[in-house]
């Protein structure tokens, strides 16, 4: 984890004149704190040592061996993401530990609806002025992700940047790279109408649609701070902040030793209306049973004091639903049976059909939403 640095030779010329001669820290940025972070975070690193990890925190890059990790012809798979407006909540609450499991979850799972393993990550937090404490609180949640993902924390940045950020203020990006061995990237070709849909549970919102959750507790006039009124969370901010779930092990799991997961599809924005095509040819479409879903308390309460329609929560929020396969109907026990041992509780959502127009939308709903 490197903090920002910058080329400062001075100008003597300055001091020579009368002129205060100035330095980094007067500006607002404090290099000994940021190499002071580093020490911090080395322990927090350590956690998620993995296979194929090479040295230490402080390069200029992270190092990892493919050929370590076990990987003889494998395809590398990219992804990159953020935590989105959900930090403001982390923010005014003071409660920084879950974020960082958000960033990481957020990319681990885009990398395993691929079919690809997680092997290693790398974050980026911009912040006005580097608070050691609040820094190490993201940096914990950040190698807490990686361990319940299996990949290793070689490296980040942190920049402190007075004057583009308010005091306070932060955000944060993730950065992380996976692998399959060619022939075993998802979606894979042979998806067809009677493929069976599988759902896993969310844990509430995850990490998407807070832009409308800060309005809805805007409008409303509720404080984070408060009990909720719904769940057993300490404050309504707790409870918003309950972290994006990371289903990497059970997905492997499944993926590895059934061989019969077609496609997968991570629900972040757009929610279900929108990820499940994202996987499907154009021939096909979704077709989700709404009873289905057991829908969490917040998504009930978020309806009702925003007066959101279902329509627009199912496209807006993951409902309950984080995580969707697509399955053989002959391979629904199987691959069921196997996510249970993993400590899931599946459910059939639906089922793929052909589409009786080339225009017509990738998901059709049946039924309502209970909310």
């Amino acid at each position: 984890m490197g903090n920002q640095s910058s080329g400062n030779s001075g100008d003597n010329k300055a001091a020579d004149k009368g002129k205060n001669g100035l330095t980094y820290a007067d500006a607002g940025v404090d290099i000994d704190a940021g190499n002071a972070l580093v020490d911090k975070i080395k322990p927090h690193a350590k956690r998620t040592s993995r296979s194929g990890m090479v040295g230490g925190l402080g390069g200029f890059g992270g190092l990892f061996d493919l050929k370590d990790a076990g990987y003889k012809d494998p395809i590398l798979v990219a992804a990159n993401d953020g935590v989105g407006t959900k930090v403001k909540v982390a923010i005014e609450t003071g409660l920084h530990k879950t974020v960082g499991i958000d960033l990481v979850a957020m990319c681990v799972n885009d990398l395993v609806v691929q079919g690809a393993e997680p092997l290693f990550f790398l974050d980026y937090i911009a912040t006005a002025k580097l608070e050691t404490g609040l820094m190490e609180d993201i940096i914990e949640g950040i190698a807490e992700g990686c361990v319940l993902a299996g990949c290793g924390l070689i490296g980040g940045e942190t920049a402190e940047m007075p004057g583009l950020y308010s005091t306070g203020d932060y955000d944060l990006a993730g950065f992380s790279v996976g692998a399959a061995e060619r022939g075993q990237i998802l979606p894979r070709e042979d998806l067809c109408a009677d493929d069976v849909l599988i759902g896993l549970a969310s844990s509430g919102i995850h990490s998407n649609g807070f832009s409308l959750v800060r309005k809805v507790v805007e409008t409303g006039g509720f404080n984070l701070l408060d009990k909720p009124p719904f769940g057993k969370c300490r404050s309504l901010g707790e409870a918003l902040l309950i972290p994006t779930r990371i289903y990497v092990k059970p997905l492997l799991a499944a993926i590895r030793e059934t061989g019969a997961v077609k496609a997968l599809a991570h629900i972040t924005g757009g929610g279900l209306t929108e990820n499940i095509p994202r996987v499907l040819p154009e021939t096909l479409r979704a077709d989700i049973n709404l009873s289905s879903l057991e829908v969490p308390e917040v998504f009930s309460w978020l309806a009702q004091q925003g007066g959101i329609a279902p329509l627009e929560m199912l496209r807006t929020f993951n409902c309950g639903v984080g995580m969707v396969l697509v399955v053989a109907g002959g391979s629904k026990n199987l691959v069921m049976e196997t996510l249970k041992q993993q400590g899931e509780a599946p459910f059939v959502l639906g089922q793929l059909t052909e589409k009786e127009s080339p225009g017509e939308e990738g998901v059709r709903y049946i039924g309502e939403l209970r909310l």
